[in-house]
């Protein structure tokens, strides 16, 4: 049986990872065709464990976003909260759902944080932004069997 403060725990240390693997520096294209790492981490976190709190997690952990890049205080924790309400609308669903059909789930929760973060950019800054960050939904969804299987294997350990 799983104990209360233990899904928490895991939350904690993939957070860690995914803060560090967000933040490796790399060219400027690749940055942009990314994945929505903190997104993946979170996504397997709300669908394997159940847990209160959740979009309060999703704010905090979008707001350490925003602080670690330098973006508008909130723009990613709005992102974060609004793509897991899509993935607890489908968790039965998604949990249940071969690995393509997860994939499409997780490039439409994808699309959706793009989504909020290219309006937040478009409203503050203009319509100047790369056409790379349109990639980012796509790479998310291809990560995401990897992401699934890596974090299967230390969460069974």
């Amino acid at each position: 049986m799983m104990t209360f403060q233990r899904p928490y725990l895991f939350l904690t240390k993939t957070t860690l990872f995914a803060l560090i693997i967000s933040s490796v520096p790399a060219s400027q294209i690749l940055l942009e065709i990314s994945p929505l790492w903190m997104l993946l981490f979170f996504i397997y976190w709300l669908i394997n464990f159940p847990a209160k709190g959740r979009f309060f997690l999703a704010l905090v952990l979008g707001v350490l976003i925003d602080i670690l890049h330098g973006d508008i205080l909130g723009q990613n924790a709005l992102a974060l909260i609004l793509s897991s309400a899509f993935i607890v609308n489908v968790k039965q669903s998604f949990y249940v759902s071969n690995l393509s059909t997860q994939q499409v789930y997780v490039f439409s929760a994808a699309s959706i944080y793009l989504s909020l973060i290219l309006l937040v950019h478009i409203l503050t800054q203009g319509f100047n932004f790369s056409y790379y960050l349109l990639i980012a939904p796509l790479t998310s969804a291809l990560f995401w069997p990897v992401i699934k299987l890596a974090l299967s294997k230390c969460r069974h350990q």
